[in-house]
């Protein structure tokens, strides 16, 4: 199987689906797990027009596929990448635990779910350019 895989990924163009699949199913993954440890339904309040929640799973988004990029870039196989990423995402996790727990004035998941679009593009940006550091980090 392994062969397979790497003589597959030789091929530029099969190296760009196959990473732009794992990549998307990565997303998809560990979208869910934001979602399941969130205590609204970013879904849900998206479709009602609540702007901090896009903005905050907008930053997520960023940060999952910057996270993934630095992985690609630094690895040599793809599941490699598919490692560097998910260790990423688990920093980024945490981080988003830590910014609710070092912000005791207010519970970062009400202000988002009651639509604080300060509180929304705080963490959005907090996403975004922790992607950076950790992405440079496995990189």
């Amino acid at each position: 199987m392994q062969g397979v895989v790497d003589e597959m990924m030789s091929h530029p163009f099969s190296a760009v689906l196959a990473y732009f699949s794992v990549g998307i199913l990565s997303l998809i993954v560990f979208l869910s797990i934001f979602e399941w440890v969130t205590k609204y339904e970013g879904w849900n309040e998206i479709r009602k027009g609540n702007v901090a929640v896009a903005m905050a799973t907008g930053g997520k988004i960023f940060g999952i596929c910057n996270i993934f990029r630095f992985s690609i870039e630094a690895n040599d196989s793809i599941y490699e990448s598919m490692v560097w990423a998910a260790v990423g995402f688990v920093l980024l996790l945490a981080a988003y635990f830590l910014f609710e727990f070092l912000t005791p004035v207010f519970r970062i998941d009400e202000e988002i779910a009651k639509d604080n679009r300060a509180v929304g593009l705080l963490a959005m940006v907090l996403s975004v350019s922790l992607s950076y550091i950790i992405g440079a980090a496995v990189s």
